[in-house]
């Protein structure tokens, strides 16, 4: 196994096949992780539509169903990664379960069938945010992760702008079912990628977040009593939950707009605008993020996510142009590229040393996907009752409280990274790497 041993801490010496597995990996697999994602609304209301019996309530509630069930697979999938030596296959598997269910979609019809299919790919979708932050850590080691994690979220983005570009652009000709096959090449893509980084390059010990000084691992708590024994733990579990309930159905909604003011025809496009505009903001963002996490400190980027996303959320009742909302969906890139970078380094700070990274990444992330799969059905039902612009004022104001949460509540995390190990409740030091 290729490590260093510097000033008694293990850091990683990753090869440049290594890396560039991993850019490829986060590039390919954006667009595979989250399924059909808002393309969902879009086919199940355009090309489905009323006569089928689907509208935006009966959309929402699949979302919200298929959100459950990832979310249940949340804190198993990191026990998975945290136990595993072949993460590679774990990556592989995920790919494969999600596309197959998404390209069972234009066979089905029924609305049980439905949500079974995009609960699959909810399930198998819950593996690849664990597995690809251990395979980082695991690769670079903890003293590079924060700016690895940022490199990984731009290309993430990147990979996320080039296949809405192209689905945007061939949906135009072909129609919305060209986003199915899309996936299915971007999955095979993903899985030649994962190849490229070698097996005995991944560290699992790092991997799961353990310390040298952790010589018994089956001393380790386990997941739920660390998450239980660590308060600021529970605190940033809520608040990403709060986060995904107000951000997870601004674009769903906005896609739903569109496809009212501009027709089925278009609708796909122009959400694809809509994506591609965000991620290309996300990319530097994401980047900066996690050039810069260390330096900043995590709070006072955090607090930028969540003041542009209540900003974001006020802007689209502004106005119905087209324009405006692709325009107003830039703020996304701010927001989500902040989150989605400092999640899992926020997650790595407070655990270090437990050997509980990923499942305790895994019941964060359950928390997180609570909020995002009821955003959903939030949303749906307050479109139905009073419009898109009651809706939008709602998710502002959650994401507003969210804001005054963690102003008031939440540590800088930073600290815990150099100088303790706050699931184990004491002071732990961290040997320089």
């Amino acid at each position: 196994m290729n490590a260093l041993e510097v000033s008694g801490a293990r850091t990683r010496a990753p090869s440049r096949r290594s890396l560039r597995g991993l850019d490829a990996l986060n590039f390919f697999l954006a667009d595979v992780r989250d399924g059909l994602g808002p393309y969902l609304a879009i086919y199940l209301i355009a090309v489905r539509g009323p006569e089928q019996g689907w509208n935006e309530a009966t959309t929402g509630l699949i979302m919200t169903i298929a959100g459950i069930a990832g979310l249940i697979a949340q804190t198993p999938a990191g026990a998975l990664i945290d136990r595993t030596h072949r993460k590679r296959a774990a990556v592989i598997a995920g790919a494969l379960a999600v596309t197959g269910s998404c390209l069972l979609l234009p066979f089905v019809s029924n609305f049980y069938v439905v949500a079974a299919t995009q609960s699959l790919a909810g399930i198998a979708g819950a593996v690849f945010p664990p597995a690809l932050a251990a395979i980082t850590l695991g690769v670079v080691g903890p003293k590079l992760f924060a700016k690895r994690i940022g490199r990984n979220e731009g290309f993430n983005h990147a990979g996320n702008a080039v296949s809405a570009a192209i689905a945007g652009a061939t949906a135009y000709v072909f129609g919305p079912v060209v986003m199915f096959w899309l996936r299915a090449a971007l999955a095979a893509l993903s899985i030649g990628a994962m190849l490229m980084v070698p097996a005995d390059a991944i560290d699992d010990d790092l991997a799961r977040g353990l310390d040298d000084g952790a010589e018994d691992k089956d001393e380790q708590p386990s997941g739920l009593s660390a998450l239980l024994q660590n308060r600021d733990l529970m605190l940033f579990a809520l608040l990403a939950a709060i986060f995904h309930l107000s951000n997870a159905a601004m674009l769903t909604s906005v896609g739903q707009l569109l496809t009212k003011l501009a027709g089925k025809e278009s609708a796909t496009s122009l959400i694809a605008v809509c994506i591609v505009a965000a991620q290309l903001v996300m990319v530097p963002v994401a980047i900066f993020v996690g050039a810069k996490a260390d330096a900043i400190g995590r709070k006072p980027i955090f607090l930028a996510a969540f003041g542009v996303l209540t900003v974001r959320g006020l802007l689209y009742t502004l106005s119905d142009n087209p324009l405006w909302l692709v325009g107003v969906q830039l703020l996304d890139g701010v927001g989500a590229g902040i989150y989605g970078a400092l999640f899992p380094i926020v997650v790595a700070d407070l655990t270090r040393g437990t050997g509980r990274f990923n499942v305790l990444q895994g019941a964060v992330a359950t928390a997180q996907g609570l909020g995002a799969s009821f955003s959903a059905t939030l949303a749906g039902l307050i479109i139905v009752a009073s419009g898109y612009a009651a809706a939008f004022l709602v998710l502002a104001g959650i994401a507003a409280a969210g804001f005054a949460l963690y102003l008031v509540a939440m540590p800088e995390t930073s600290r815990y990274a150099s100088a303790e190990s706050p699931a184990e409740g004491g002071p732990k030091p961290v040997a320089a790497v």
